[in-house]
């Protein structure tokens, strides 16, 4: 609104005001104004007959109708669609009945063709959303925002009987997918991927031209393929035994009929390094062979299985990187806690001091640049967020991608251009940005082709001249979708659908949302709603991740999708020690293991009952590997929060946890210590918050699940808290499966837990 004709339309709307604000006052529910009240979105002692600005309408509704109420980067983010350039330039101004209904029309997300602010008040008006028979340019009140705001939610929700959809089994959520991790050969004419053979993942071969029938070319029964790809004609395969993340690598002849364990070496585990291009028949792998401790680098003849020495771990190395020769130039040396980038300029000198780190910095090295001059790296050194960089071989770094509130996620380089073609960063979704123009038009007009957005789609292959692409498609309600793109006759081709027995129409979406925490902390997260389902006073699932040095993203969830489908709201939470939110947050969750870290949880918890989301009385907790201690300790320090939980693979003890990690995490030790907690010197902070010396404040039914053979969290860290509530007399229901290590792999052990689960959840919370 411009200055000038204000007090004009200020009088004229002083005019016609009080029919219209009588009618609104009488209309709108006290209840539902007090509810406004209570959850904060409009102060207490705001004046119901004052007129509201743009600016305060815009942080009402971003309050009361979205789910975001901590992020204020978020709110920015959400503003700016609904708010466009030279709409509302003024936003100290009054705001009026069309330009409120046009940010209403955009949140509910229908918004057509409209033109004029009259446009978007006839479509609200046609919603209910506004009451007819109003000038467009008049003024807004507080009592009318109360108004518009209920008539919107009833807007919303107008389509929900709350009768839910139909119960999807645990099978169909739960078993093997269909074809996946699609990939082109090295000459482009095939296509490899993973699909389901004797109720494992086993890789199969096809011609591109879709001529004769797919190829298995190998034959694991007892476990799924972990990972794969092309090296010349060969297909190189990695798979442990029973869970026990000894990971070996397979050859594959390119017709199956010969298969070969190349790393035959008991208790040792393998990866690769580099699939050195351009070399015949070898690759380099790193092994801790020698040492289990460590990894030294190796050349590995894939026609013979021959290695060869190639770098030497004197103890400390955590981490190598070849040059584009192949030649081990970089190597990290790491305490755990301090790390440094040490550089050789020939594999005949010795390793030098490059660049060093401080604790909770890190460099990650990706790869030298085409010359072999400089390298690409991941670093959050001098800085509190992850971005992407590149050092000339004196140290001197140069920024390429950042994002101001988030770590990057992620970059696509492209090896034969030398040049990146896109960085990526989630804030609610996955996001881009682009540094190459030919490959961005590509990518927005595939994108285009799907009709899907940006955050739903990904290139996953493509050959070298970049006229062949396999695309993919996924959301929180799609779990995946395999597409052939040949940009020389501009056609899309199907290859594979993950669920087709799935109906995305009948699965829940996933809303990002953030709150603060009680020391003012900023937490972002997921809630994820039952189809169907007004929500209100629903029966909440919490759901804390794995890590905790990970977090959760928007997309699709196969266990999410499950409850939900029961009828359930989940809550995720990436409470501090999340990743993804700088150094900062990430080093407020050291030595907070049950303490701030579990605060987070709970105040999650606490944001969805005071939204009126969830029922207080029906709260269960649900938590694999670090979200299996948070289970624990959510149902040992706030016993009176949850009344079910499901602890999978979880942590019970910190002491014995730190005590039987796997050999080859010795290098981050130190690095368990500085975040988790020393067992001797801080004896007393661990004790504190290893639930299995305080069973005796647990009273929530408890299932707990493991496997047998798990290197990461032990199985006597369930066999502890099972032994220390049965001695109490309390019933735990205990599933153990001997050929699974660190979570459930094998499809008949997943969809016999995931049933379990359900069963004693509903037991407990329906």
């Amino acid at each position: 609104m411009k200055k000038g004709f204000l007090s004009v339309v200020l009088a004229s709307a002083l005019a016609v005001s009080l029919p219209f604000s009588a009618m609104a006052s009488e209309k709108h529910s006290v209840s539902y104004y007090e509810s406004l009240v209570n959850k904060g979105v409009v102060p207490a002692d705001a004046k119901l007959e004052a007129y509201v600005s743009a600016e305060e309408f815009i942080n009402y509704a971003l309050t009361e109708l979205t789910y975001q109420h901590g992020s204020e980067y978020m709110r920015e983010e959400i503003k700016n669609q609904w708010v466009r350039k030279g709409e509302l330039e003024d936003q100290k101004a009054l705001i009026n009945r069309g330009e409120a209904a046009r940010i209403l029309i955009r949140a509910l997300g229908v918004e057509k063709k409209e033109e004029s602010l009259e446009d978007y008040v006839k479509t609200a008006e046609g919603l209910g959303i506004l009451e007819k028979g109003y000038w467009a340019k008049q003024p807004v009140k507080l009592h009318d925002v109360v108004t518009i705001f209920e008539n919107y939610k009833k807007a919303a929700t107008k389509d929900i009987d709350n009768k839910g959809v139909k119960e999807i089994s645990v099978e169909d959520f739960m078993k093997n997918p269909g074809d996946l991790a699609h990939q082109l050969s090295p000459d482009g004419n095939y296509i490899s991927y993973a699909s389901d053979w004797e109720s494992r993942l086993n890789v199969f071969v096809q011609k591109m031209n879709g001529e004769g029938k797919p190829v298995r070319v190998t034959s694991s029964k007892d476990r799924d393929i972990a990972g794969f790809l092309w090296k010349d004609d060969q297909i190189l395969y990695q798979k442990d035994n029973g869970g026990d993340e000894n990971f070996h690598i397979y050859s594959s002849s390119f017709n199956g009929h010969e298969e070969k364990d190349l790393t035959p070496y008991a208790g040792v585990t393998v990866d690769i390094l580099s699939t050195l291009q351009g070399v015949k028949d070898e690759i380099l792998i790193t092994m801790n062979k020698e040492d289990a401790t460590v990894f030294d680098v190796y050349k590995l003849n894939i026609k013979t299985g021959k290695t060869t020495h190639v770098a030497k771990n004197p103890g400390n190395i955590a981490g190598w990187l070849a040059d584009r020769d192949g030649k081990i130039r970089i190597a990290l040396e790491s305490d755990g806690v301090e790390s440094t980038v040490l550089y050789r300029e020939t594999e005949e000198e010795e390793f030098k001091p490059f660049i060093k780190t401080k604790a909770g910095e890190t460099v990650s090295p990706i790869t030298f640049s085409k010359d072999n001059k400089s390298i690409y790296a991941l670093s959050n050194k001098d800085r509190d967020k992850i971005e992407f960089v590149k050092y000339d071989l004196t140290g001197k770094e140069e920024i390429i991608f950042s994002n101001p509130n988030v770590d990057v996620s992620g970059v696509l380089y492209d090896s034969e251009q030398d040049k990146l073609l896109f960085g990526a960063y989630i804030t609610d979704k996955v996001h881009y940005k682009f540094f190459d123009e030919e490959f961005e038009k590509t990518f927005k007009h595939i994108q285009g082709k799907l009709k899907v957005s940006e955050s739903e789609f990904w290139i996953d292959d493509f050959n070298k001249e970049k006229t062949k692409f396999i695309v993919s498609v996924s959301s929180d309600k799609v779990f995946g979708e395999y597409y052939y793109y040949d940009s020389t006759t501009d056609e899309l081709t199907e290859l594979a659908n993950l669920s087709p027995w799935l109906d995305s129409e009948n699965l829940a979406d996933m809303h990002s949302i953030s709150y603060k925490s009680r020391d003012g902390l900023t937490i972002h997260g997921y809630l994820t709603l039952p189809k169907n389902k007004k929500a209100e006073n629903l029966p909440l699932i919490v759901n804390p991740h794995g890590g905790p040095w990970a977090r959760d993203i928007w997309g699709f969830n196969q266990e999410v999708q499950l409850l939900a489908n029961r009828g359930y709201a989940v809550l995720q939470v990436n409470f501090r020690s999340s990743t993804g939110y700088g150094k900062e947050f990430l080093d407020a969750g050291n030595k907070q293991w049950g303490l701030k870290i579990q605060d987070d949880i709970t105040d999650g918890v606490q944001w969805a009952i005071n939204q009126g989301i969830a029922d207080p009385d029906r709260i269960g907790i649900y938590g694999a590997s670090f979200g299996g201690y948070a289970t624990l300790a959510g149902i040992t320090f706030t016993p009176d929060l949850y009344k079910a939980a499901v602890d999978y693979v979880g942590v019970s003890n910190i002491f014995t946890l730190l005590d039987t990690v796997p050999p080859y995490w010795e290098t981050m030790r130190n690095m368990f210590y500085e975040r988790v907690g020393h067992p001797e010197k801080d004896k007393e902070l661990l004790t504190a918050v290893s639930p299995v010396f305080h069973a005796d404040k647990i009273k929530t039914p408890l299932f707990v699940a493991q496997g047998a053979n798990d290197p990461r969290v032990n199985k006597a860290e369930s066999d502890q808290i099972v032994e220390a509530l049965r001695k109490r007399g309390v019933d735990v229901e205990y599933m153990v499966k001997d050929n699974e290590g660190h979570g459930f792999a094998n499809e008949e052990n997943r969809i016999e837990f995931y049933n379990a689960m359900i069963k004693f959840l509903d037991s407990h919370l329906k």
